[in-house]
């Protein structure tokens, strides 16, 4: 009886850890999603994968035979902390429920401990969680955020641009995040590559020089009287940021037809209001603060991610 008793307590130790081998193997990961074992074998290159460049602000999914596409995104606002290197897709949710970090709720004391699904949460419908601790691709209920320096880490896109990347990456999917930009590969069919290696190769035309985007400086420069109006008039790289959205918006009145340049205009006037509303709102100074030199350095950082974005902007118009 004792050397039955003796053989069962070795068996013990045996039974737990196939029970734990049973929790994780390979079958119940092929169950999350059916992609992942292939796309997680070691030296074979995944079918797809996700660059995101913070100095574009974009990210660009690479398909093997097709052209990159490119989205923008929103990354993290200035003094959070960014994700830098290779991580990868770990999971996918629909309709998720956003659980504050520890880092926010101390930060902002009013904010619940989850929201559920619907117009007030900001992943928005859908989530790609990556390896990084509370990092992850997502919607966002602030579509007017993506493309700035807004999120708290995260990569934020516009909602339909998530809905389509969420059905095209499966779990597994490479991610790398490059501060500079991205270097994309240009695919090339293999009969065309054969074409081209035989056919003697056709000089590339020059390059063509764009013209240097105008100038205009800020009249109300000489007058100026708060803080983060003479910053912007007084820094040189602020005052070209500025002086290049107002040459531009200048040049697109010049452009239009005189029965419309009035109401142009007008309405250029009131977005103008409307950014130095932004910024008083979000580089926010104290009179009389603008000479430390921290505060100087901050309200320079956020004024200049809001003129570049700004920037974008005309050049889109």
């Amino acid at each position: 009886m004792q050397r039955t008793a003796t053989f069962l307590w070795h068996l013990v130790p045996t039974a737990t850890l196939a029970i734990a081998l049973a929790l994780v193997s390979p079958g119940v990961l092929r169950a999350q999603d059916a992609g992942t074992t292939s796309e997680t074998t070691a030296g074979v290159t995944p079918p797809r994968r996700i660059v995101i460049s913070l100095t574009e602000r974009r990210l660009h999914l690479l398909e093997e035979g097709r052209p990159p596409r490119s989205f923008p995104v929103a990354i993290g606002r200035p003094g959070v902390a960014i994700p830098l290197g290779d991580s990868r897709v770990l999971r996918k949710r629909r309709n998720p429920i956003w659980h504050p970090t520890a880092n926010q709720r101390r930060e902002n004391p009013a904010l619940p401990v989850s929201v559920p699904p619907g117009p007030s949460n900001p992943l928005g419908k859908f989530a790609l969680d990556l390896g990084w601790t509370a990092i992850a691709i997502h919607g966002t209920n602030e579509p007017d955020s993506v493309g700035r320096r807004a999120s708290g880490g995260c990569f934020r896109m516009l909602p339909a641009d998530i809905a389509a990347l969420f059905e095209m990456v499966p779990v597994g999917t490479p991610v790398r995040v490059v501060s500079g930009s991205a270097v994309l590969p240009s695919p090339q069919p293999a009969v065309a590559a054969a074409a081209a290696a035989s056919s003697p190769p056709i000089p590339a035309p020059p390059p063509k020089v764009a013209p240097p985007l105008p100038i205009l400086p800020d009249p109300r420069c000489a007058t100026a009287g708060a803080p983060l109006r003479r910053m912007i008039c007084t820094v040189p790289d602020l005052a070209a940021l500025d002086g290049r959205a107002r040459g531009l918006h200048q040049r697109h009145l010049a452009a239009l037809p005189a029965e419309r340049r009035d109401a142009a205009a007008y309405a250029l006037l009131q977005e103008e209001r409307r950014f130095d509303d932004r910024i008083t709102a979000r580089c926010w100074v104290r009179r009389g603060m603008e000479e430390d030199p921290a505060v100087a350095a901050a309200a320079e950082a956020c004024l200049r991610d809001a003129l570049s974005v700004r920037l974008e902007e005309a050049k889109r118009r």
